[in-house]
């Protein structure tokens, strides 16, 4: 993957076009990366995007099971969960 400011990006647009034609590239602004851009054909910008969106899923979901394992809730009983649940919703309900 290459780096590509947003300065770049700016000053530059067909030659970061041109790069992303041929591979992913990481934008970013004062050297910290913020942004993917991928070059996708036009047939297949849905179906890129919802890859895309299924990753980053797994990925919120991995991190989600890796913390209730720290925690040490990964282990809790369908009860325990519910009533969990169930006071996060009355305390939602209550404000």
């Amino acid at each position: 993957m290459k780096f590509v400011s947003t300065r770049d990006l700016r000053n530059r647009p067909g030659f970061v076009r041109d790069l992303a034609r041929k591979e992913d590239l990481v934008l970013t602004t004062n050297g910290k990366p913020i942004a993917l851009l991928l070059g996708v054909e036009e047939e297949e910008l849905e179906e890129t995007a919802q890859a895309i969106r299924q990753a980053r899923a797994q990925r919120a979901l991995s991190r989600m099971r890796g913390d209730a394992a720290r925690r040490g809730v990964d282990k809790s009983s369908p009860s325990v969960v519910a009533a969990e649940i169930r006071a996060v919703r009355s305390q939602r309900k209550s404000k």
